[in-house]
């Protein structure tokens, strides 16, 4: 009797996993919302230290996400297609972040400007 009761626990906790991880309880999967990272790269440096490895740009949909995690000054931030047309063109005070909605598909280049006139940018595509 013993042995058909675990048994009959065992097979509810199996059960019981499967289903949570069919809908989607256990949140291994990756959410809607995380972003794919834009890779930096350096375009000139005039000195100083290497200001990239604190940029963590991310794109989701048409929402640029961009962080800064270390004090870095008065950081400007122009968004333009592949082909050169400015689409924004904002300054920032870092360590704060900004988010910039893109309401067009396509190839874009995030540029990070400096005030000694380093400069950092990154490559990326918005899709529906």
């Amino acid at each position: 009797m013993d042995k058909l009761k675990q048994m009959i626990l065992m097979l509810c906790f199996i059960l019981s996993g499967a289903l949570c991880y069919a809908h989607g309880e256990v949140k291994l999967e990756k959410k809607k919302g995380d972003g794919t990272p834009i890779e930096i790269i350096e375009k000139a440096r005039y000195g100083g230290e290497e200001k990239g490895s604190f940029i963590f740009p991310s794109v989701n949909e048409h929402v640029l996400t961009v962080v800064f995690s270390k004090n870095l000054g008065q950081v400007t931030v122009e968004v333009s297609t592949t082909a050169g047309a400015s689409v924004q063109y904002t300054s920032v005070l870092t360590p704060n972040g900004l988010q910039i909605y893109i309401p067009n598909t396509g190839d874009y280049v995030v540029t990070f400007t400096f005030p000694n006139g380093d400069e950092y940018y990154g490559e990326f595509t918005v899709t529906d």
